[in-house]
């Protein structure tokens, strides 16, 4: 038997509005950044762009986040978009993070993670403070100076540029818009601080004048590799047109890599030179002389410490990263693993109060954070990061010509050198161009 509708007066249905408005409200305290948790207005908006290997390492957990779950996980973060060219990619990391929130935070304290195949569509976003570039190396630079004009802060995987051209217009774009910029060079941040120490212990004298650096890592850059080949047919899910963006067009060739079109060291030569050129107090200038002498590469400075691009004969350590100082009184060598002195007992006097103290960080995606909050420079900021990756490609650039090159690091040319200065710059397809 049908029921009869219930009809409410005008009268009642005030009566029921302001009884719903006098009932409390709950709200859970997380939802309220009480009992320590962080309220959602107080966290940091991300979107990730380029989430395999290491982009996806950083959103969800990798050897080189040093944080369990990664940015995902951090209390003060909320991620809003997971970008790739990889259809699959982007929606697993999608649901995973979109997971993660679902069990730890109270419904309605975050907004949920959406998955993007367009890096532009991140950018477009009004609500997202800040991004993390892990993309294929020929993209970083581009993608900083475009993250840069939407008003994105930005930590870009090493290399933060594959030409001297292209960074210096990435550190000029984040300067311009008053951007963070944090470079993936961790190694100033993370490893127990043996980067920093051997930096403050060769910067307070404590091998005397220094004489020579070896470096494990030659010089490096990238040049188009173009097939005109028929290809393969590209797998169903990949956004190939895209992840080629400002290179040429070329048919699938079942190679999409992140250092595809890259030569020499281009993958750890940053980490490299971003630590010599700490511990020569060489972050704001570089090498004046690039030489090549029986098919060996070394850097001169103007102060006449020579940068050898090879080991140190017999030493096992600083291939990880690092390098050896080589001073008048002894000699210091670190890499990931170990720092080391001879004599040892270098490293034994711990340093005085006159002796130099770097930036102090141990965590290098805190570091960021911190940075994105209280607009501090980063350690690894843009200029920073723009003379460690310039002296690994000055060195690509000697390595192509077989002969040695004069530098001007202030004006950031080769002085009469036409050739040289072609070379500072890669043409790059339409509408990618810096």
């Amino acid at each position: 038997m049908p029921t009869a509708p219930i009809r409410l007066t005008r009268r009642d249905a005030l009566k029921r509005a302001a009884a719903a408005l006098a009932a409390p409200c709950v709200l859970a305290s997380s939802a309220l950044g009480k009992n320590g948790a962080i309220a959602p207005s107080e966290r940091i908006t991300m979107g990730f762009i380029g989430i395999g290997g290491q982009g996806g390492g950083h959103l969800l957990g990798g050897a080189w986040t040093y944080l369990t779950g990664g940015y995902t996980a951090r209390e003060d973060v909320q991620v809003l978009g997971a970008c790739d060219v990889w259809r699959d990619r982007r929606e697993r990391a999608t649901q995973r993070v979109n997971g993660h929130y679902a069990d730890t935070r109270a419904k309605g304290s975050y907004t949920s993670c959406k998955a993007y195949n367009d890096f532009r569509d991140v950018l477009a976003r009004r609500d997202t403070d800040a991004v993390l570039i892990g993309t294929p190396i020929h993209w970083h630079a581009l993608m900083t100076i475009m993250a840069a004009r939407a008003g994105k802060d930005v930590y870009c995987e090493k290399p933060t540029a594959v030409t001297i051209r292209e960074s210096q217009a990435m550190r000029d774009a984040v300067r311009r818009y008053g951007r963070v910029f944090q470079a993936g060079t961790q190694q100033r941040s993370e490893y127990g601080g043996k980067f920093r120490r051997a930096c403050e212990y060769v910067r307070s004298g404590r091998i005397g004048r220094v004489k020579t650096v070896y470096v494990n890592k030659g010089g490096g850059g990238i040049t188009w590799r173009r097939s005109f080949g028929k290809g393969r047919a590209v797998p169903d899910g990949l956004d190939w047109d895209l992840w080629l963006g400002p290179a040429p067009w070329s048919p699938y060739e079942g190679r999409h890599d992140a250092h595809l079109f890259g030569f020499g060291g281009i993958n750890w030569g940053q980490h490299h030179y971003d630590i010599v050129q700490w511990a020569l107090d060489a972050d704001r200038t570089g090498p004046v002389e690039i030489r090549i002498d029986g098919g060996r590469l070394s850097y001169h400075y103007a102060g006449g410490v020579v940068v050898n691009a090879w080991g140190y004969p017999g030493e096992t350590v600083g291939g990880s990263g690092g390098a050896t100082f080589v001073g008048t009184e002894g000699r210091i060598a670190v890499d990931r693993e170990n720092l080391v002195a001879y004599p040892s007992t270098i490293l034994k006097r711990p340093l005085g109060p006159d002796d130099v103290r770097l930036y102090y960080s141990n965590s290098h995606s805190g570091n960021f954070l911190d940075c994105v909050r209280t607009r501090k420079r980063p350690i690894c900021d843009a200029e920073t990061a723009h003379r460690a990756i310039s002296a690994h490609l000055l060195g690509g650039i000697a390595q192509r010509l077989k002969r040695s090159l004069t530098w001007d690091p202030r004006k950031e040319y080769f002085p009469e050198d036409d050739e040289a200065n072609r070379l500072m710059s890669i043409a790059k397809r339409s509408p990618w161009r810096i």
